[in-house]
């Protein structure tokens, strides 16, 4: 690989500067042992909301909030994003973050709990964008639970491992990640790409 292009990427992960309650939710994050994602997987997150007009996100992985602040930034202002942590530490820090930013409450719906035992009292298709961060070896039923709740259109997106392009890594999180991409690219209800953002970005539309 040519170094003008890890240059490039590089430029690319800072080429959007976060702002300061996005950066301060994220030292709090890593404070709680919740790492936000990155500038350059942020930046998507909010561009994708915009492009798509999302009133309805579902995300899965609160964390302190950096996420969730990146999403709603892009929403419209009647959107309304809905996120699932099991840790109540986290979702403490991300309702303060929230606040922080001057997001009115009944824009956010924080949700303790399991997401997968959340999610199944979503309702179908009501969600314009799904994203999952959280425990990789639980995508396949985040996978189910993502095409369920998503409208025909809508876009699920999931962070990704660098280590899934590496022909060597055989961990079991590296493995279910390869069988959660050829699914979503080989089964035919949506249309993918994988992004090189941060780790990766898996980034699919419902047909």
């Amino acid at each position: 690989m040519s170094t003008q292009k890890v240059a490039a990427w590089s430029h690319a992960e800072e080429f959007v500067t976060p702002g300061e309650h996005v950066e301060e939710a994220g030292r709090r994050g890593v404070e709680l042992g919740a790492p936000p994602v990155g500038n350059g997987i942020g930046a998507v997150l909010q561009t994708l909301a915009a492009a798509t007009g999302a009133k309805a996100v579902m995300e899965i992985g609160t964390g302190a909030g950096a996420s969730g602040l990146w999403l709603l930034g892009g929403m419209p202002a009647d959107g309304i994003l809905t996120t699932i942590d099991l840790e109540t530490e986290h979702q403490r820090a991300a309702r303060e973050a929230f606040a922080a930013a001057g997001v009115a409450h009944q824009r956010t719906r924080v949700i303790a709990g399991r997401a997968l035992e959340v999610l199944p009292r979503m309702t179908d298709g009501a969600y314009d964008l799904v994203v999952v961060d959280a425990d990789k070896q639980e995508y396949p039923d985040y996978l189910a639970q993502a095409t369920r709740l998503l409208r025909r259109g809508g876009t699920l997106v999931m962070t990704w491992s660098d280590k899934e392009s590496d022909p060597a890594s055989r961990d079991p999180e590296t493995r279910t990640l390869r069988e959660v991409g050829r699914t979503i690219r080989d089964q035919g209800r949506f249309i993918v790409s994988l992004l090189p953002v941060g780790e990766g970005l898996l980034v699919a539309v419902k047909r």
